[in-house]
């Protein structure tokens, strides 16, 4: 099983921004906890990060017949992207969205996603264990 992990706009920054919001891991330290889970529950991953969201949309575009699932934080594209809405619908592949922190408990515009209704689950406000959640609602999705 091959899943794609890709995060968006400003994830790059963990660590730096806001950390009493997203902790103060890194990004680099992120990916090697989530490669780390996956392994450990025999999935293969992935990795794209971009604060562009056409590359986003590319990279998603690409994963079609390569990738069995995506788990996605796309963070402030979140609130702002048919573009990502679209490209997931396109390629068809089953997607969770991830978010470290709980955008539903915070400002009023973080509370729309544009994602949600094409994913088959969202995962919010558990931080970096969010994504190995996400990889394991994957596993289970595409194993039944």
């Amino acid at each position: 099983m091959k899943i794609l992990v890709i995060n968006g706009a400003n994830l790059n920054m963990l660590g730096v921004r806001e950390p009493e919001i997203y902790g103060k891991d890194t990004y680099k330290t992120l990916v090697k906890f989530i490669k780390d889970g996956a392994k450990k529950e025999g999935v293969k991953v992935c990795f794209f990060q971009s604060n562009e969201e056409g590359k986003i949309v590319t990279a998603i575009q690409k994963a079609y017949k390569k990738f069995d699932g995506i788990a996605i934080n796309p963070g402030a594209y979140t609130h702002t992207s048919v573009a990502i809405l679209d490209a997931l619908k396109a390629v068809g592949i089953p997607a969770v969205e991830v978010h470290i922190s709980d955008p539903d408990s915070r400002e009023e515009f973080r509370r729309v996603s544009y994602i949600r209704s094409f994913c088959i689950a969202t995962v919010k406000g558990k931080g970096k264990d969010g994504y190995l959640d996400a990889i394991k609602i994957l596993k289970k999705e595409l194993s039944d």
